[in-house]
Parts: structure tokens; C-alpha cells; sequence
């Protein structure tokens, strides 16, 4: 095995288990932010799943910017993932030794979200840095990202039935480890003399903006998986009355597919290009997710989510390997970290905008106004991207 393809599998490992880590929380979220002094269950677990995604909007630039500025990358992920290892066994111990209020949790949870966007972002980062090509790379990140979600949705459900707080716990475990892998690998950053890097690195997003497209298809990429986490959760809890592992079962039909077929998805775009995949997925991605709302069974739900999963597949690694693809050698940290920015607020939207619609108005109107705000952005996204052909402005193009 090469020194590249045995350090792709180990950034690959590293992404696995901080999603993983992740994941496990939300097949029963209403039953962990119960166990930590909340008193309500939707509004409650929005605001949790909100205030990690609300730190990882704030922080990703600042990892991204500090790995282009000093030229390093492991140390770094291995800070990120201590750090977030430390977060999630605060959340499991300190509510009931201090008995902290449910706001003091959310600024626990905002602690830990901006340390693990740390480790996340910046070993897809490293990625990035790899040979081998970029559709490649990426597809190994989005199949460890889906394979994390997709394990880590039906587990995190037999967690529940053990205790509430068993997911903080085996979480803190995953990025201790996933900071222990992150050791073995050396760094492949841009190993110029530094000066002037951050500048450069910054005027990447400016001198240019067609990195704005991969940016709002990420957005809308994990808007999705923003609004299951929450409002999916909640729905096949209320609506089918499942429990936290038959919940989980569902929302690993939708990660299973998506980390299954990435690798291949990726492969595919370093052959036919970015465009056919990223235009295909979004004009259906928006539709899809609205079959899962308007699903009258259990059975026809899950092979709406197996649809979306598919969809998803099809679109990520293309969009991710495209961020690579337009982004110069030494702005590549602000870029990644700028392509996670977009993507969290696409979740940490998923999770307000779902949550307080369902919250207000039900289930049905969450699914439609989801739909509706991924249709939109794939109408007014996919002519802009068409017009301005960015693989001719990539190294992918040339």
C-alpha cells in the first residue's frame, strides 16, 4: 500500500469517527436534552442541535485560516479532536455534578462544536493536500462521512435504550481516538516560507467567487441532513410512533446509501466532470425529501429516505472535489473551512427553520418548506452554474 492511499485511509478514519461521534446523538437528542435539565422536547432539541452548528459557522474560518497561516495541519486535528473529546464528556458529567442550567449546557455544547469543527474540517483539509486526484479524495471523505452517519443513526438508537447520556460518553471515546490516529500522519501542507500565507489564503474566496457554487450546493446539501436530525427524529418518533433504535433504522436508510455509493459517485466525476452530478442531485434533491413527508407508511418512507440518500451521494463528493478543484495550494485550509461555514449553516438552517415551522405549523408544512427551499436554491443555483462552466476555471478543466 502507497504512503498516500494508507494516509487517505487514515483521514478518511479521522473524518468516520468525528461524524460518527456526532451522529450518535440524534436518534434520541429529545431524550438527551431531557437528561440534562430541559423541559421541553422540540424546541429543546433544536436549540442543542443548533448551538454545535452555530460554533462550527463561527469557528471552521479560524481553524482553516490559523492551518494556512502556519503551515501545519495535524497538530491542529489532533487539538480539535482532544478538545471536542473533552467537550462531549463535560456534557455527559457537568449538568448533574453542578446542575447547570439548560442555557450553561448549550454554552458547553457551542464549546464542543467549536473544537470538533477543528478536527473535521481540517482533515478533510488534509485530504485535500493528497495526490491521487481530487475526485478520489473527496469521495473517500464523503464515504467516511456517510459511513459515520449511517452507523452512527441506528447505534446511537441501541445507545439510548442502554442510558440518555451512553452517546456523550462513547462519543468522547471516538475522538480520543480519531486524535490518536491523527498523529500517524504527517502533514503535506504548502511548505513555503509562510509569509503573506493568510492573505493569500483569504483572497482565494475573493479573486474567486465561483467558489460560491460548491459553497450553496453544500448549503443545501446539509440543509437536509440538518432537518432530519431534528425534525426527521421527532417525526418517525410522533407520526409512527417508532422508538429511538426503529429511528435510528430510519435515518440509516438515508446514510446507508449516501456513504455506500460515494467513493464510486467521486471516482465518476473525476471521469465525466463535476457538472452532470452536482445539476443532476440538486433539481432532485428538494423533491425527494418532500416524498418523505408525504409518505402514508412506514415502508414507503424508507424507500423515500433510500432515495434521498442516493441523490445526496450523487452530489457530494462532485461538489466537494470541485472546492479542491478551484481552490489554489495555499488557500486550500479557508477554503475547505469556508465550504464547512456553508454546509453548517445549511444544517443549522435544516434544524431552525424545520424545527420552528414543524414547531408552529406540523409536519407537513416542515417537509414542504424544506422542499421548497431546496428547489429554490437548485433553480436559482443550477443556471448561474451552467453559464459559468467552472471546470474550465478549475485544474479539474485543464
Amino acid at each position: 500500500m502507497t504512503s498516500t492511499r494508507r494516509d487517505r485511509l487514515r483521514l478518511a478514519a479521522v473524518v468516520f469517527a468525528v461524524l460518527l461521534a456526532q451522529v450518535l446523538l440524534y436518534p434520541g437528542v429529545p431524550d438527551l436534552v431531557a437528561a440534562v435539565g430541559a423541559t421541553t422536547a422540540l424546541d429543546a432539541s433544536m436549540w442543542f442541535l443548533a448551538a454545535e452548528f452555530a460554533a462550527f459557522v463561527t469557528f471552521a474560518g479560524v481553524w482553516g485560516a490559523v492551518s494556512d497561516r502556519i503551515g501545519r495541519r495535524t497538530p491542529l486535528v489532533v487539538a480539535g479532536a482532544l478538545g471536542g473529546a473533552v467537550g462531549y464528556f463535560a456534557l455527559a458529567l457537568l449538568p448533574g455534578a453542578l446542575s447547570l442550567s439548560f442555557g450553561e449546557v448549550l454554552a458547553l455544547r457551542a464549546v464542543q462544536g467549536a473544537t470538533t469543527i477543528g478536527a473535521f474540517s481540517l482533515a478533510m483539509t488534509m485530504l485535500m493536500d493528497l495526490a491521487g486526484g481530487h475526485g478520489k479524495n473527496m469521495g473517500a471523505a464523503g464515504i467516511a462521512i456517510g459511513l459515520g452517519t449511517a452507523v452512527g443513526a441506528p447505534l446511537g438508537g441501541r445507545l439510548y435504550g442502554v442510558g440518555a447520556l451512553v452517546p456523550l460518553y462513547v462519543a468522547g471515546v471516538l475522538l480520543v481516538v480519531a486524535g490518536l490516529v491523527a498523529l500517524t500522519i504527517p502533514d503535506r501542507a504548502p511548505s513555503d516560507d509562510g509569509e503573506g500565507r493568510l492573505s493569500r489564503a483569504v483572497a482565494t474566496l475573493t479573486e474567486r467567487p465561483v467558489l460560491g457554487l460548491p459553497y450553496v450546493f453544500g448549503f443545501v446539501d446539509r440543509l437536509t441532513a440538518g432537518f432530519f436530525a431534528l425534525v426527521g427524529t421527532v417525526y418517525f418518533r410522533e407520526a409512527f410512533g417508532l422508538d429511538a433504535a426503529a429511528t435510528g433504522l430510519m435515518l440509516g436508510l438515508f446514510f446507508a446509501p449516501f456513504a455506500l455509493l460515494q467513493y464510486p459517485f467521486g471516482v465518476l466525476s473525476d471521469r465525466i466532470g463535476r457538472t452532470t452530478p452536482i445539476v443532476a442531485g440538486s433539481a432532485l434533491y428538494g423533491f425527494a425529501v418532500l416524498a418523505v413527508g408525504l409518505a402514508p407508511t412506514v415502508p414507503t418512507a424508507a424507500v423515500a429516505m433510500v432515495v434521498v440518500g442516493v441523490i445526496g451521494a450523487l452530489m457530494a463528493p462532485a461538489t466537494m472535489a470541485l472546492v479542491t478543484d478551484l481552490a489554489s495550494d495555499a488557500g486550500r485550509g479557508t477554503a475547505m473551512a469556508g465550504f464547512n461555514i456553508f454546509g453548517s449553516m445549511g444544517f443549522l438552517a435544516g434544524i431552525l427553520v424545520g424545527g420552528t415551522v414543524a414547531d408552529e405549523f406540523g409536519f407537513l408544512a416542515a417537509f414542504l418548506t424544506a422542499g421548497a427551499m431546496e428547489i429554490a436554491v437548485a433553480a436559482v443555483s443550477i443556471p448561474t452554474f451552467l453559464r459559468i462552466d467552472p471546470e474550465s476555471a478549475s485544474t479539474f478543466g485543464g
